[in-house]
């Protein structure tokens, strides 16, 4: 719930007002985030699907079932909630978790019944679920792959602003990440292997033929990323939906022929294309140019507004 226009957690600001030690009543969640008791409540429940003081108890409660399970005395942890009575605390304790406080363990489930997947995590954080009721999570190879697409084309727009003495500069004399790839010691090899890299394994998948070298000036570098990006997050997609990640290619580009899964092939561009962003980045750096850290955390965040 990043707000895109000011960089603002609106839904992290809210669940501090709520959470904090000192806001025990709604009145004071309220003044925290500066709006009315009334319209606090509102904007928290349309955007929670659940009340302030009920999340609040419920979340505290998660926190007791923690520290009593970690040792914690059922009186220590009914004041920490808020609870004004160790007998008001019980009661509510074996109503949301289905037994009574002393009956907690170590292993206990400890998260309740929630419509918006915010509960407690030790030891005094938050975990949100991105999908409390059932649907979908985030699928981690699509991310992935969809990560260094976007961060590849990223710093082939910003070499392209380089001279061509910069881009072609051999700044790491000797450096070879794969043998069979050849030398990676300048900018402009570096993010030639990484898109070459993709456009040898869609031929090996599509059984097409050896591509040919393409030029590796940044607007060429570009268009052929384009390219074989689009098809390689689309090739991605349908091994996927087929759930094909155990099946073998026959790579006849290879002499002699060799067979790879798909899953480890896979696996294989994303770490070695991980690599070759970061080593391209430190080069670039060199080069006197501005570049992020390729943080998948801030791309998600900058995309998405830190939802998918």
């Amino acid at each position: 719930m990043t707000d895109p226009t000011t960089g603002r957690d609106r839904l992290r600001e809210l669940l501090d007002a709520v959470l904090d030690e000192d806001n025990a009543r709604l009145s004071d969640m309220a003044g925290q985030a500066h709006a009315s008791p009334f319209h606090f409540s509102r904007t928290f429940a349309r955007d929670t699907g659940e009340s302030p003081v009920a999340l609040r108890r419920r979340v505290l409660l998660e926190r007791a079932a923690w520290q009593i399970g970690q040792g914690s005395g059922v009186t220590d942890a009914a004041f920490a909630a808020g609870y004004e009575s160790v007998e008001g605390f019980t009661r509510a304790f074996a109503r949301a978790f289905g037994h009574p406080p002393s009956a907690t363990t170590a292993g206990s489930g400890r998260w309740l019944t929630a419509p918006n997947g915010v509960h407690f995590h030790p030891p005094f954080h938050l975990w949100v679920e991105e999908n409390p009721k059932g649907r979908p999570g985030m699928d981690l190879t699509t991310f992935q792959v969809h990560h260094d697409i976007d961060d590849t084309a990223l710093l082939i727009d910003l070499a392209a602003g380089l001279s061509e003495e910069e881009y072609r500069k051999v700044r790491s004399p000797g450096r070879t990440v794969l043998i069979w790839d050849g030398p990676e010691e300048s900018i402009a090899q570096g993010l030639e292997c990484l898109v070459r890299s993709k456009e040898m394994w869609l031929a090996s998948i599509e059984g097409a033929d050896f591509p040919e070298h393409g030029d590796d000036d940044p607007a060429s570098l570009r268009e052929r990323h384009r390219e074989a990006g689009a098809r390689w997050i689309a090739t991605i997609g349908d091994i996927g939906r087929r759930g094909a990640w155990s099946d073998r290619l026959i790579d006849a580009l290879c002499d002699p022929p060799e067979s790879f899964v798909l899953g480890s092939v896979v696996v294989h561009v994303l770490t070695f294309a991980a690599h070759r962003r970061q080593s391209a980045r430190h080069m670039l750096r060199e080069a006197g140019v501005e570049v992020g850290h390729g943080d998948p955390i801030e791309w998600l965040q900058d995309r998405y507004g830190g939802t998918t």
